[in-house]
């Protein structure tokens, strides 16, 4: 064998410690947003169905109103962290863009200070939602008609729950990017 093809797998490079923690968090971003995205199909099949249960029978189905609701709701807080990681918010970034280019370190000091404000106003929201799901499971809430169709309001509450709550914590995860951002700006100054 030729000496050139002794070699040929090329040398495994130790990770970074906090690689597989990075990529561990990505996957449950992404994981929920990939369900909030299923549930954009289950929302258009329910709602496709009750549009012909009202042509077919004059009468809507059950739980199609409450059920949309909570649905949207918790599709929103599904994909919400992934909007943040994506930088797709709605936001003025036309003043960001140019700040960018003319002082960096500004800008990024600027989206440090917004990130720490998304965190806190989801944050805020997340924690009320605590509350609101102990009440739901304590008191057994339901949606729904008894006798005919019901369900549990609290499994979606707690989706609800933890979408804001990685929302809110993937916003830090951006702050602390800006920050080192704005340190490394400072740093090559």
């Amino acid at each position: 064998m030729p000496a050139d093809h002794e070699n040929t797998h090329t040398p495994v490079r130790p990770q970074r410690p906090g690689a597989a923690v990075g990529r561990a968090w990505q996957w449950l971003v992404e994981g929920f947003a990939a369900l909030g995205t299923v549930l954009i199909g289950v929302l258009m099949v329910i709602i496709c169905a009750d549009i012909v249960a009202r042509n077919v029978m004059g009468a809507s189905l059950p739980l199609v109103s409450e059920l949309g609701a909570l649905l949207l709701v918790m599709i929103v807080a599904l994909q919400l962290a992934t909007t943040i990681r994506a930088d797709r918010l709605a936001r003025t970034d036309l003043f960001l863009v140019g700040l960018k280019d003319s002082h960096p370190r500004i800008a990024a000091l600027l989206s440090a200070f917004f990130n720490l404000v998304g965190a806190t106003m989801i944050g805020l929201i997340a924690y009320a939602s605590i509350r609101i799901l102990g009440k739901d499971w304590s008191s057994a809430d339901y949606i729904g008609i008894v006798g005919i169709a019901t369900l549990p309001t609290w499994p979606f509450r707690a989706l609800i729950l933890a979408g804001m709550t990685i929302a809110a914590l993937e916003f830090m995860v951006r702050m602390i990017s800006d920050l080192r951002s704005a340190v490394t700006q400072e740093a090559s100054s």
